[in-house]
């Protein structure tokens, strides 16, 4: 009896939030009939990456969210990334192909990068299809006019939630940054750029795409406790 072939995983980048940002590569393979899976706070019971692909669906299409718990609890974080791994692995292995959606690029701070792993584990030979998608803050620099790096210029690209020292020596080595993940311990951070005297060279921008977007010039008028969909752009030079 010769065994099923296995389906093909996609890894999906759906951009920042607006849905147009959507490439035709992903438009079209979201429109092909592949199993549709997506990533979702195990607090809520919605899913930012399923509203943003929704306008590219069939009718009627379902997708499957996957559960990830917004913690650092390694013991947590595993046991999902194992247990939902598990789920697609199921479906891909009875032949049918599933696409993965998340928020911005798979290969840039993604769930995805954890659950991949663990399906080739499951999978050998999985075949997988990566489609990039635009970043939070390439849409941020499109939203704002703010250039992310020219000529001779370096880009740096750093987490909020790493800890202060290594971000002030990342920050003190770089022409230009990005600061993702800025909403955890944003007071930490607005007080790590105004000692490092780049506070005036920053802008904070919110929910790009999505309702109650916002930019902002002056760091001390940006909320206290941010939004997840918030990141800071920060112009050392210039």
């Amino acid at each position: 009896m010769t065994a099923t072939p296995c389906g093909t995983l996609y890894g999906i980048g759906v951009g920042p939030g607006d849905p147009e940002l959507l490439t035709f590569k992903a438009a079209k393979i979201l429109g092909g009939g592949a199993t549709v899976f997506a990533a979702s706070s195990s607090k809520n019971d919605y899913s930012i990456a399923e509203a943003i692909i929704r306008p590219h669906l069939p009718e009627g299409t379902d997708v499957t969210r996957l559960p990830f718990p917004m913690t650092r609890d390694a013991a947590a974080l595993e046991a999902a990334w194992t247990q939902n791994a598990a789920a697609m692995a199921a479906e891909l292995a009875s032949g049918r192909d599933a696409a993965f959606v998340t928020l911005g690029d798979p290969m840039l701070y993604s769930t995805f990068g954890y659950v991949l792993p663990r399906l080739r584990g499951l999978l050998p030979g999985l075949p997988v299809a990566i489609v990039p998608g635009i970043t939070s803050f390439q849409a941020a620099a499109a939203a704002t006019g703010d250039v992310l790096a020219e000529a001779g210029e370096n880009l740096l690209v750093a987490s909020g939630i790493d800890d202060n020292g290594r971000l002030e020596r990342a920050l003190c080595a770089a022409d230009n940054a990005v600061i993702l993940k800025a909403y955890r311990h944003f007071p930490r951070l607005r007080a790590l750029l105004g000692a490092l005297g780049l506070a005036g060279r920053t802008t904070f921008v919110t929910r790009l795409g999505h309702p109650g977007e916002a930019v902002e010039r002056d760091l001390e008028k940006a909320p206290e406790k941010p939004h997840y969909l918030s990141l800071c752009l920060v112009k050392r030079k210039g």
